[in-house]
C-alpha cells in the first residue's frame, strides 16, 4: 500500500481511504451491516489505514459500525471523523459549529468510536454563523485536552481556509474532486503550498465513473442520488459517456473505469489521499486496483480533456 504523510502532521495515511458514508445505512440505499464489516476487514487486509466517517453518517451508525469492525485495530489506524452537520429527532439536518455543539459532537463520536482521542477531527461544513476564531479556539482546547490529535477542514472556500490558518493550525483539507468536477483544483494546489494535506472525495462521482450505471438506472427514496442532479437526464448521459471513455483508457492497462478515475486523481501532486466509499469487499478490492500503475502521458491528457463537454459531442 502506498503511504503519504498528511500535511505537516505525523499521520501516515494510505493513498486510498475508506469512505464510510454508505455503511451508515442512510443515503445510499440498502446496506447490510455484516457485509460492511467484511468490507472494512478487506480494507485492513489490503493495507488501507485511513477510515473517514462523520457523526451524521447514519446518524451515528457509521461511527459505531466502523469501531465494531475495526476492533483493536481502531487504536492503530487513522480514523477521521467530522462535526458540524447535525440532526433533530425527525432526521432533519442542520448545521451548527458553535462551541457547545462541537463539544457535544466530540463526546458522541468518542463514545461511538470507542477511542480516547480522534486522530483527525474535521469541520464538516461551516454553518455560516460561528466565527472561525471560535471554532478553532474550541478545537485547540479539545486538542490540548488530548481528545483530538489534529484539526482538518472540509468543504472550505479559500477565505475560510485563510481564516482557519490565521487562528489555528488545520493540517488538511477534504474537498470534492474528480475527472469532471475540478473546481477545487487551484484551492487544493494552494493547500499543498501551505503544507496542508489534501483528501479528495467523490473521486468516482458517487459511483458514476464506475461503469456500472446506465441511463435506466434508478435509485430508491432512501438514496440521495435519486435527488442528485448528476444522476438526471443530460448530466447522467454525459457522466455515462465519461465512464465509457475511462473504460477505453483503462482497458489498455487491464484496468476498469473506476480504477482509471481513481488513478488519475492519485497522480495529481496535490492529492494526498483519494477517499472512496465502499459497501462490499469486492468494491474495496476494486478500488485498491488503482494502485501500483500509471498512465502514459497521452492517456493522462485524454482523461484531462474529459472535463470539456466538446470532447463528448
Amino acid at each position: 500500500m502506498e503511504l503519504r504523510t498528511l500535511g505537516k502532521s505525523a499521520l501516515e495515511v494510505s493513498r486510498i481511504g475508506f469512505g464510510s458514508w454508505a455503511i451508515g445505512g442512510h443515503g445510499y440505499g440498502y446496506v447490510d451491516d455484516d457485509t460492511s464489516k467484511k468490507a472494512i476487514w478487506k480494507a485492513l487486509d489490503l493495507g488501507i489505514n485511513f477510515f473517514d466517517t462523520a457523526s451524521v453518517y447514519g446518524f451515528g451508525h457509521s461511527e459505531s459500525l466502523l469501531s465494531e469492525a475495526l476492533g483493536e485495530q481502531r487504536h492503530k489506524v487513522v480514523i477521521a471523523t467530522k462535526f458540524g452537520v447535525n440532526w433533530d429527532s425527525e432526521g432533519n439536518l442542520y448545521r451548527d459549529c458553535s462551541s457547545q455543539r462541537i463539544l457535544q459532537s466530540l463526546e458522541g463520536s468518542l463514545r461511538r468510536l470507542r477511542v480516547d482521542s480522534i486522530p483527525l477531527y474535521q469541520i464538516h461544513w461551516h454553518d455560516g454563523r460561528t466565527s472561525i476564531d471560535e471554532i478553532m479556539e474550541t478545537l485547540q482546547l479539545c486538542r490540548d485536552a488530548g481528545k483530538i490529535r489534529y484539526i482538518g477542514c472540509c468543504n472550505f472556500l479559500p477565505e475560510l481556509i485563510d481564516a482557519a490558518r490565521a487562528s489555528g493550525d488545520p493540517i488538511s483539507l477534504q474537498a470534492l474532486y474528480n475527472v469532471r468536477n475540478r473546481e477545487n483544483e487551484k484551492l487544493m494546489a494552494d493547500c499543498l503550498d501551505h503544507q496542508m494535506g489534501v483528501v479528495a472525495y467523490e473521486v468516482l462521482g458517487r459511483g458514476l465513473f464506475s461503469g456500472k450505471y446506465s441511463i435506466k438506472s434508478e435509485f430508491g427514496e432512501n438514496d440521495t442520488r435519486s435527488r442528485d442532479q448528476q444522476f438526471r437526464e443530460k448530466d447522467l448521459e454525459r457522466n455515462i459517456e465519461i465512464s465509457r471513455m475511462l473504460s477505453e483508457v483503462g482497458a489498455r492497462y487491464g484496468k476498469s473505469a473506476s480504477q482509471t478515475a481513481i488513478r488519475w486523481v492519485l497522480d495529481k501532486s496535490f492529492v494526498t489521499c483519494a477517499l472512496v466509499g465502499a459497501k462490499t469487499p469486492a468494491q474495496v478490492e476494486e478500488n485498491a486496483g488503482s494502485l501500483g500503475w500509471c498512465m502514459v502521458e497521452e492517456d493522462l491528457e485524454r482523461v484531462n480533456l474529459l472535463k470539456s463537454p466538446k470532447v463528448l459531442v
